[in-house]
């Protein structure tokens, strides 16, 4: 479903999109000028006037600084422009952002190509005093961090596992089965294997036509490792000991689109920069990975050709008929803008499929955050230092026959590796630049450094101070232009203008949320769900709600009464928790776990609220929370109030003439906040 009021930027393709800038050869000094803009190349990428990068012209180049007053004019006294650039005489040597990459593995290559094109410091063996940025190839675990920034979320690994991804999507499929209907009909094994039969045999027999292909993905899972498709749940290899190794059962999608008669993938690469606020980033352009026999749909005799149903790269890489080649509009791993091309000649509305694309990775998103949040405040309790965090994920997506997107999975990892493995001889394999992958990959790690930039904000400061100091010398009245040296202009435009980022094309990720945060603000009913769990977890540090906390949250929201008494809250209780126990996802710690907490608050509002859709009386309950916690955090800070004043009021009466200033007592909540939460809820229920 596309959401109302998206309207992605123009989608024109071109066939070669430009390539990625050479590397400079060598940091120059910081007396050299900066290097001139680099123009822009004739073929652009679909969606490439999104994004308003740095650019001649923009922020920090010499036409910038002209209109920041330190044109024709704006010169200052003999030195003024000197002191504003320089200190005692010295240019002023710019300060490099450091980035650890001892930890880097497989994105290596690609990393140190964005860290020279940015002129960035680089430590490959790490460092002793702390660095702005660290690069981990795995998880957030990989070093102790304990400043700066890492680009992994803790719990992101475990998050987009193939049971955990489809157990978040169902829960919003319950509350929204109309905006989650881009995940396939899913089935987690052994627990629900029962079930799996039920509903296929019910299903067979409300529609005897239907024959049903299935595909059946191990949890733990990669690179296409233990994948494979049935015809009947009866087919399902029980000899692999499921309890060990859990699977997910989806109906196979039997009618995608195909290219050249092939079967394809999209690869995607979504920034999530921040958790709170919420901020997300797609890039413009992706792989997209073709198998290598052209495809027929399943039959019982064709089962088994991974190389005509399954389109993992690591798998299609070891057919003889995988095409590596170095134009991006052929061979088995092409961009996405390529394909968009081919699809726009045929007639393609793309606007609409950018668009389909954007709202399914926005609602993925938000259905794996709440989780999330459970994980991070765990490792990075708040009020404490810490690391802040970023992460790139690769949506896997497949386009269906009538161009609807479909979410295949979610890669915390993604491989950002810029070579591949060509088979000299039997047996023998040497890597080999894949220009494909540096063009997407180079420019995905390069664009998400920029925007996680810790110096871009002090670099920014200093800019407008040096506007300004020019404008003052600008109106200054004893100013005289012959009083003047020749070229202090050029040395002012020269300090403007030596941010690396002028040679640099325009940002290749765009942000899509907040910026259509107005039309997706209504499905994060689970994430406010998270925030009252991790608001009664009480002991920082833990992800599982004990019986005190669920008791304390019954208590505070007001929702016990005659009919629900505390001893029905605490029966609810265990059995919820225990049946989410014997699943065996974390025996770590015991007690209820966020997805326990959601299906208890499922129950207490349907309950509560007998008469409304399922997404209506959650919205509900949460409001009822809300309301009454706002109340109660009121009455607290007004009885602190209360003790904070009568402290100072005794230390002012000392009998020894002491007399101390008391401490500033903390401010009320507003009261408009609690007044309009009942308004609105009173208002709704009527």
């Amino acid at each position: 479903m596309e959401p109302p009021g998206i309207e992605p930027e123009s989608c024109s393709p071109a066939q070669e999109p430009p390539a990625s800038p050479a590397p400079p050869a060598e940091e120059p000094e910081p007396s050299e000028a900066a290097p001139a803009p680099q123009q822009e190349a004739e073929g652009v990428p679909p969606l490439a006037s999104v994004a308003q990068g740095s650019r001649p012209g923009g922020p920090g180049s010499k036409g910038q600084a002209k209109r920041c007053g330190a044109g024709k004019g704006s010169r200052g006294k003999r030195g003024s422009t000197r002191r504003a650039g320089e200190e005692g005489g010295r240019p002023a040597r710019r300060a490099h952002v450091t980035v650890d990459s001892s930890k880097a593995k497989t994105s290596l290559e690609a990393l140190k190509i964005s860290l020279r094109q940015l002129r960035w410091k680089e430590f490959p063996f790490g460092r002793r005093l702390p660095c702005d940025i660290y690069w981990h190839g795995v998880s957030f675990h990989d070093n102790d961090i304990f400043s700066g920034q890492v680009n992994k979320f803790p719990g992101m690994t475990e998050m987009v596992r193939k049971i955990t991804l489809s157990r978040a999507v169902r829960t919003m499929q319950d509350l929204f089965p109309e905006e989650y209907n881009f995940y396939p009909q899913s089935w987690i094994l052994p627990e629900e294997f029962p079930l799996f039969v039920a509903e296929v045999r019910m299903m067979k027999e409300s529609d005897p036509p239907w024959k049903p292909t299935f595909i059946v993905k191990p949890d733990g899972g990669c690179q296409g490792d233990g994948i494979y498709l049935i015809k009947d749940p009866s087919d399902i290899r029980l000899a692999g000991n499921l309890q060990s190794r859990p699977v997910v059962v989806q109906e196979y999608i039997s009618k995608p689109l195909l290219i050249d008669k092939l079967k394809f993938d999209i690869r995607l690469y979504v920034l999530l920069k921040s958790l709170e606020p919420l901020e997300i980033y797609i890039a413009k352009d992706g792989l997209s990975r073709f198998c290598t026999e052209p495809y027929r749909e399943p039959t019982l005799k064709n089962l088994h050709q991974v190389f005509m149903h399954l389109t993992n790269y690591s798998l299609n890489i070891h057919s003889g008929n995988f095409i590596h080649s170095d134009n991006v509009n052929t061979g088995s791993k092409r961009t996405f803008s390529s394909v968009l091309y081919r699809l726009s000649s045929k007639g393609v509305d793309i606007k609409k499929l950018w668009s389909d694309i954007i709202s399914l990775v926005i609602k993925t998103v938000l259905a794996l955050t709440p989780e999330l949040k459970v994980y991070y405040q765990s490792d990075i309790p708040a009020g404490k230092p810490g690391p802040t965090c970023f992460q790139i994920l690769g949506f896997d997506i497949l386009l269906m026959k009538n161009l609807k997107p479909v979410l295949l999975e979610v890669n915390a990892n993604p491989s950002m590796r810029i070579e591949h493995e060509q088979e000299l001889s039997p047996g023998v394999f040497e890597n080999v630049p894949s220009p494909v992958d540096e063009e997407i990959k180079v420019a995905v790690i390069r664009d998400t450094l920029r925007l996680m930039d810790p110096h871009k904000k002090k670099r920014k400061d200093n800019h407008y101070c040096l506007c300004y100091r020019s404008q003052l010398s600008e109106n200054s009245s004893d100013t005289k232009d012959d009083l003047l040296e020749p070229g202090s202009t050029d040395q002012l435009e020269h300090d403007i203008s030596k941010n690396p980022e002028a040679s640099l094309p325009s940002l290749c990720l765009k942000q899509v949320f907040p910026k259509y945060a107005k039309q997706f603000n209504y499905l994060r009913l689970v994430d406010r769900m998270a925030a009252l769990f991790i608001r009664f977890l009480g002991v920082k540090g833990t992800m599982k709600l004990g019986p005190t906390g669920f008791r304390t949250f019954i208590r505070n929201c007001k929702l016990s009464n005659s009919s629900f008494s505390m001893a029905s809250v605490d029966i609810l209780y265990i059995d919820i928790t225990r049946r989410w126990n014997s699943m065996g996802l974390d025996q770590r710690e015991s007690g209820m776990c966020l997805q326990a907490f959601v299906e208890a608050f499922f129950c207490l509002a349907q309950r509560r609220y007998k008469s409304l859709p399922l997404h209506e009386q959650v919205a509900s309950l949460i409001d009822f929370c809300e309301y009454h916690l706002a109340i109660l955090d009121e009455k607290r800070l007004v009885c602190s109030r209360g003790i904070t004043e009568r402290r100072a009021a005794l230390v002012t009466c000392q009998p020894n003439g002491l007399h101390l200033t008391p401490a500033t007592p903390a401010p009320l909540l507003n009261r408009m906040t609690a007044a309009n939460k009942l308004t609105d809820y009173r208002n709704y229920r009527s």
